[in-house]
């Protein structure tokens, strides 16, 4: 491929790659970030984030997210952030679309219940389990198991949010590093950095329009957040008719508007400051270079702490988050006394059991965990 000529010297270069685990030629037509890309969204672990959720239950209505379209809200706004930074979309893009693929069913109650039953195992983290499932889980090819991703997208995947300084280390992301160096102590570069807020814009803003839809809260009750209020109150002074769903609608845009353009604001100054002429020196650096302003963190703090409050802390999301421990709760349970209960793949010849089933729920959509829990323990099944 060509070399990126309109990159900012900083940004990651597919061209400039340290490359993947296995060797493999490159493409004629594609960049080694823009083939990964693909490869996440060909595989059968981005295809059953379709039935994932992060606060519903699949089958509470066909207009709340999912995974999959919270990890494409994602991947479109780490595009449009690094389009304005001069960064490599391709690669943002791909980090955004793996970032949740470790995830459980059930969003964070099937992850907390099934952490808790995996801490004599080593625990459960779903930015490892992402690892895994890129580098061992997903059995598409015939010269490696995983994707075989470039270094960077591993490296993204796994450091999205940050140094990983975890002692000790998440379980699967220690045996994957003992092989295949990610430098964990160090920030990744600036796209991964760009998928981390892009992830909290989206995750913020989505969970406002489905709060509403959900009528866990109302637009009045927004109206006393700061970062809200202004949205809303110029919407109310220019609009006298606009239907609730507009409303919402428009109210989200802008909110997600606002923190894109802060984010760029504030990322060109730190950029600027850092002096950095590359990737290396980005990672290098001791803090990152993609944030928001001090105003907009206040702003967004304040934020979820009402999302926690009246959204996530609801009765409605309480009853759902009870029943999702119970279901993983059963099912482990199940598996770990009767593992020939587990599916036949490659890799069966591995002893630890428990970390199977980890991998198996794990794998879970709702839909499949629910069927599943019926099928082995609803006596009328």
């Amino acid at each position: 491929m060509a070399i990126s000529t309109t990159l900012a010297p900083y940004a990651s270069r597919p061209e400039q790659s340290r490359g993947r685990l296995f060797d493999e030629p490159e493409s004629a037509t594609r960049t080694a970030f823009q083939r990964d890309r693909d490869r996440i969204i060909h595989s059968a672990a981005f295809r059953r984030l379709q039935y994932k959720t992060q606060v519903f239950v699949y089958h509470e209505g066909d207009h709340y997210r999912t995974r999959l379209t919270h990890s494409l809200e994602v991947a479109q706004i780490a595009r449009s952030i690094c389009r304005a930074l001069d960064l490599n979309e391709d690669l943002a893009e791909a980090l955004a679309l793996a970032h949740d693929l470790g995830h459980t069913p059930f969003g964070h109650a099937g992850e907390d219940a099934l952490d808790e039953l995996m801490q004599p195992y080593g625990g459960f983290d779903h930015n490892a389990q992402a690892l895994r499932v890129i580098t061992l889980l997903e059995h598409r090819y015939a010269d490696f198991a995983g994707l075989n991703l470039t270094w960077e997208t591993l490296e993204g995947t796994v450091k999205h949010n940050g140094p990983v300084l975890d002692d000790p280390l998440p379980l699967a992301t220690a045996e994957y590093v003992a092989r295949h160096d990610l430098e964990l102590s160090t920030y990744a570069g600036p796209e991964a950095q760009v998928a981390a807020l892009a992830d909290d814009i989206a995750y913020d803003n989505h969970d406002i329009d489905d709060g509403l839809r959900a009528e866990l809260f109302s637009a009045d009750d927004l109206a006393q957040v700061p970062l809200v209020a202004p949205v809303l109150a110029e919407l109310r002074g220019h609009y006298r008719d606009l239907s609730r769903e507009q409303l919402v609608h428009e109210t989200v845009r802008r909110l997600i508007g606002a923190m894109v353009d802060d984010v760029i604001g504030e990322s060109l100054k730190k950029l600027a400051h850092s002096g950095a002429r590359s990737v290396e020196e980005i990672r290098a650096l001791s803090h990152p270079v993609i944030a928001f302003s001090d105003a907009m963190t206040v702003a967004q703090k304040a934020l979820k702490q009402f999302l926690y409050i009246r959204m996530y802390r609801h009765p409605r999301v309480n009853r759902m988050t009870e029943k999702a421990g119970r279901v993983v709760s059963d099912l482990f349970g199940l598996y770990t006394a009767q593992p020939e209960q587990l599916p036949v793949t490659r890799g069966d010849d591995m002893p630890d059991t428990p970390r199977r089933v980890a991998d198996f729920i794990a794998g879970m959509t709702d839909r499949f965990a629910l069927e599943e829990h019926r099928r082995h323990f609803d006596q009328n099944s």
